[in-house]
């Protein structure tokens, strides 16, 4: 059982009520004087928010890029007319792609122009393999270049509506070779899922890390200011009343501390966003954080002000419980 603190004499009474008001109005003056930002505590937690913002944007990043990617390949089919005689290319081409018309739950067919499969194979084989591959005026020298087909399904390309493809393409064109667009990036979208684990990761050892630095200033302040916390138990200030000044205090502290770290990683993020954003890749654009996601980057501050807040009260209140 829990003992009780020493009171003070009854006849006291009154002027101990007094004491316990002045105190109380100006409790948090008294109890922990220093000035705001004096400590290390404001600028650990800037570093920590800063820190937590820029992985929680790269999660949100990584998510947005696997959702479009996903989206956008979900239903891709390819086709390849692997054939080296062009004549013989040309029509097994032609015959696919009236047979994938023909196919249910196929919404698009498209051949890949030319022009832009040369765009495609310009940066594997330069500018002179390309122009070998394409060369008209000696069709035996040129380099043999598969016919692509692009074409759409209604819904995602399982194995068994890949199988109907195929068995409708090689009927008309032996050739063929059928691949379903969102197998070529399974190895992205393991990757990707990889890295998110790995930022909320990071973003739970920050929050741990956040806690520990409240919990040390709010036992070094507790330490510091043990006689005085005597003497408000004696005027009767409960536990309680207690944590609250201590609560208070260094919600102030992490408040002032999650606005730097905040605009830190805003600015960062922004920095880097441009610098991706310059690259004009289709999967880096597709990661583009929307109104959603930078409402969440708002939230990480005051997620971290009531982390420590609450560390702040729960490890006072069980060092007060400890003390006479």
């Amino acid at each position: 059982m829990r003992r009780k603190r020493p009171g003070l004499p009854p006849v006291l009474g009154r002027g101990v009520a007094r004491g316990w008001r002045k105190l109380s109005g100006g409790g948090e003056k008294a109890l922990m004087p220093q000035p705001r930002f004096a400590g290390p505590m404001p600028w650990v937690i800037a570093i920590m928010v800063a820190l937590t913002v820029i992985a929680a944007a790269a999660g949100l990043a990584l998510r947005n890029t696997a959702r479009a990617a996903a989206a956008e390949l979900s239903g891709g089919v390819t086709v390849q007319i692997v054939e080296a005689n062009p004549d013989e290319r040309s029509r097994q081409t032609n015959l696919a792609l009236a047979a994938l018309a023909a196919v249910p739950g196929v919404s698009s067919v498209r051949e890949v122009p030319q022009d832009e499969l040369d765009r495609l194979i310009a940066p594997w084989l330069g500018a002179e393999g390309e122009q070998a591959a394409a060369d008209a005026n000696d069709p035996a020298a040129a380099i043999p270049v598969p016919a692509l087909i692009d074409a759409r399904l209604t819904g995602p390309a399982t194995a068994p509506r890949l199988a109907t493809v195929r068995a409708t393409l090689h009927r008309v064109a032996p050739s063929a070779r059928i691949d379903a667009q969102a197998s070529w990036l399974r190895p992205v979208f393991g990757a990707i899922a990889s890295l998110q684990w790995f930022a909320l990761t990071l973003i739970v050892l920050l929050a741990g890390a956040l806690a520990a630095a409240a919990l040390l200033a709010a036992r070094t302040a507790l330490g510091n200011n043990r006689d005085t916390i005597e003497i408000v138990h004696l005027l009767g200030g409960t536990d309680a009343q207690i944590a609250r000044i201590f609560q208070r205090s260094i919600g102030f502290d992490a408040a002032g501390g999650g606005a730097l770290g905040l605009a830190a990683g805003l600015a960062a993020v922004l920095i880097l966003g441009r610098r991706f954003a310059g690259l004009e890749a289709g999967l880096v654009g597709a990661g583009a954080l929307g109104w959603s996601d930078w409402l969440v980057l708002a939230l990480v501050p005051l997620a971290g002000v009531g982390l420590a807040m609450l560390t702040a009260r729960l490890s006072v209140l069980r060092a007060l419980r400890k003390m006479l």
